[in-house]
């Protein structure tokens, strides 16, 4: 496993357009660099359409092969809406070196969102680490962030990434949740936030310590984080991790 790593969120705004944000992702994706590993917010490709469920639908089939195409020398994670057998999904897919390597439903839909009333709830089995250059990575899809029970599925990870559309009436919620997974898990975690007016912002990178790099007004968040931060907690702080 390499020592240093380049880890980014975007802190993007959704707009209706589905073209302007795949282009605004490509556009970011691009400027990142050789290696990266990027975090969109969640459904950044279209927001919670929901009067245009079928359509985001087929656009991510476009966005899946634009995706593969961008992640050719780095890695993007994201989510979008997904149609199966009639039923529609909030799937998150990591593309990796020109490959999708990993892809999970949202298992925990937010009820105050009606997000129950339009998706169909995800398998937790589809819950398992990835592999990103030999770095053991999981994700979490936004409402799952309040889950203890899910903390336990990513457990060991050393990279865990949370996209989400997090409204700024919990923002404190978010921003504290996010930072005792990091310390919890004695791992990185790269969450990413909408900044759409709405949204809570508070994307960030925080280390295994809790240390947490953020700022509200930029749309991409980055650091190059030392990744024998983790040995080193788990090894002098050690919770049964190491």
């Amino acid at each position: 496993m390499t020592s240093k790593k380049r880890l980014y969120a975007l802190q993007m705004k959704i707009r209706f357009n589905f073209e302007d944000n795949l282009k605004n992702i490509e556009f970011l994706s691009a400027s990142c660099g050789e290696g990266a590993i990027i975090l969109t917010p969640e459904v950044a490709l279209s927001g919670f359409c929901y009067q245009r469920m079928n359509d985001a639908s087929e656009f991510s089939k476009l966005a899946t092969e634009r995706l593969i195409k961008a992640s050719e020398d780095k890695t993007i994670i994201t989510t979008m809406i997904e149609n199966y057998n009639g039923k529609y999904f909030n799937n998150l897919k990591v593309f990796s070196y020109g490959v999708m390597i990993h892809k999970q439903s949202k298992t925990k839909l937010f009820p105050l969102g009606g997000e129950h009333n339009h998706f169909t709830n995800g398998d937790e089995s589809e819950f398992c680490m990835f592999s990103v250059d030999n770095i053991k990575c999981a994700a979490i899809n936004c409402f799952e962030l309040r889950f203890p029970k899910i903390w336990d599925i990513v457990r060991g990870a050393d990279i865990i990434f949370v996209p989400a559309q997090w409204g700024k009436e919990r923002k404190e919620h978010w921003e504290t949740l996010n930072r005792a997974l990091a310390i919890v898990n004695q791992a990185f975690v790269v969450c990413a936030d909408c900044a759409n007016d709405t949204m809570a912002k508070g994307s960030a990178i925080i280390s295994p310590f809790g240390v947490v790099i953020k700022n509200d007004n930029r749309e991409v968040i980055s650091a190059e984080v030392d990744l024998s931060e983790i040995s080193k907690t788990r090894k002098y702080i050690d919770v049964g991790l190491s």
